[in-house]
């Protein structure tokens, strides 16, 4: 065990975490902002902790991508993890970092499916199962020491994590009958923050492990790699105590996290949904290979900074975040498939595009060109043999007229009979004429 101040216990040891908050940690270390190291908790039984304890807690992150139109390749070597405990093989020793006063931060990425109320979960058990029953056995034995509360960091990818985590920790709370005074410690004495993390972490490199080694000189088995793009959006103030901004990062403390999450999904993902099923259709098979082509960047542009943004809010912080997506997608160390964004594309053109799409029309009274071509791309799409989603959608997809497809509520939350002209004229330009034509018409 490295002989350092511990401050921030973190539940999770993957790859996002690791190339995303530890890298934040040892950055402000390296510059005197962060007296402190982490503690890593495995979140569930079989976990990485033990490899990463053979390595004394230490590993390298390669970040790599474009930035400002130049190719970035950074080297850090990360040791400001102090240690690891396994709470399925020490729960005393887990438990016993609740006696800790200098612990200050709790981050967690645990998955989407981490954040769960599991009735069955009691106080006795060692551990408790569930991530939320975990830490609120933790925090019963911090309360019961007199001791202060916690900043909570989730990191998970749902809607309000933090609020979503400080609601199973109660229902914990009532379930196994702990007293009022820790239910209100519990409330008062910890921020639970949400928060929007957004960085693609591309985790263990496997196919240049081996030549990564060689260029640092050491065998790695816990090597981790990310793009140079990140962004912390954080439901909370508290700069004074966790310096990130004056560490240099693009850190955003905020009453609100939801418009930064909606800026993510417009631009980022709904740029992602309506490129890919076109561009496959057109014979490309990468990301990168989309923004080489002159004919499918121009209209991803056109979708991001004509229809995209005038809708959400035409700010040059929109717009910067817009060009970052650019750089980010013409990452030449990434090779993103598009039939892998294309799974389930049905519920995410719902939740990423058609918002734009309908909010498009009603401030300017016509359907936006690029994106409604879009949704006629899906529909051809859904035709191939290379669609991936539930048997029922891809049935009905496939046999369905345009007509029929847009009336279906059930897949987009309304009907969307109005779009009928502009889709079917889109799609009927596809099959006849080809996407290449197709993508000239639009751009026209």
């Amino acid at each position: 065990m490295k002989h350092v101040k511990e401050t921030v216990i973190q539940f999770g040891e993957g790859g996002f975490l690791r190339g995303f908050v530890d890298y934040f940690f040892q950055k402000l270390k390296d510059q005197g902002l962060f007296d402190g190291s982490v503690v890593i908790v495995q979140p569930i039984e079989r976990g990485m902790c033990e490899t990463l304890m053979r390595q004394n807690c230490e590993y390298n992150l390669f970040l790599r991508g474009v930035e400002d139109g130049k190719v970035v390749d950074e080297h850090t070597h990360i040791d400001v993890i102090s240690r690891c405990v396994n709470p399925y093989t020490d729960c005393e020793g887990y438990l016993a970092l609740a006696e800790n006063p200098d612990f200050r931060f709790i981050v967690s990425n645990t998955t989407e499916a981490g954040i769960e109320f599991v009735p069955e979960n009691r106080f006795e058990d060692t551990p408790a199962r569930s991530f939320p029953g975990k830490l609120t056995q933790l925090l019963y034995r911090r309360y019961r020491l007199g001791l202060p509360g916690f900043i909570i960091l989730s990191c998970e990818l749902i809607d309000h994590n933090g609020e979503e985590l400080r609601k199973c920790c109660l229902q914990y709370a009532q379930l196994w009958g702990l007293e009022a005074g820790f239910k209100d410690w519990l409330l008062c004495a910890n921020d639970f923050c949400s928060t929007l993390v957004d960085r693609i972490v591309t985790g263990f490199p496997r196919d240049e492990h081996q030549t990564l080694c060689e260029r640092i000189g050491q065998q790695d088995d816990m090597m981790d790699t990310a793009e140079i793009f990140h962004l912390w959006v954080i439901q909370g103030h508290h700069e004074d105590e966790l310096p990130l901004q004056k560490g240099g990062f693009h850190v955003i403390w905020t009453d609100d996290v939801d418009p930064y999450k909606k800026r993510k999904v417009r631009i980022l993902n709904g740029a992602h949904t309506s490129m890919v099923l076109g561009a496959h259709l057109y014979g490309l098979e990468t990301v990168g290979e989309c923004l080489k082509d002159a004919r499918v960047s121009a209209l991803l542009k056109k979708c991001i900074f004509e229809e995209i943004i005038p809708t959400i809010g035409d700010t040059q912080e929109n717009r910067q975040f817009g060009e970052a997506v650019l750089e980010r997608f013409s990452n030449p160390f990434i090779r993103h498939l598009l039939l892998s964004i294309a799974l389930n594309s049905v519920s995410k053109f719902k939740a990423r595009v058609l918002p734009t799409i309908l909010e498009y029309k009603e401030q300017f009274g016509a359907y936006p060109k690029g994106l409604t071509f879009s949704l006629a791309a899906l529909i051809a799409f859904y035709r191939t043999d290379a669609a991936n989603d539930g048997e029922e959608i891809v049935r009905f997809m496939k046999g369905a007229s345009v007509a029929d497809i847009l009336k279906k509520d059930a897949y987009w939350g309304q009907d969307l009979s109005d779009l009928l002209p502009e889709v079917q004229r889109w799609y009927d330009l596809i099959e006849e004429n080809g996407m290449a034509a197709a993508y000239d018409a639009v751009l026209a």
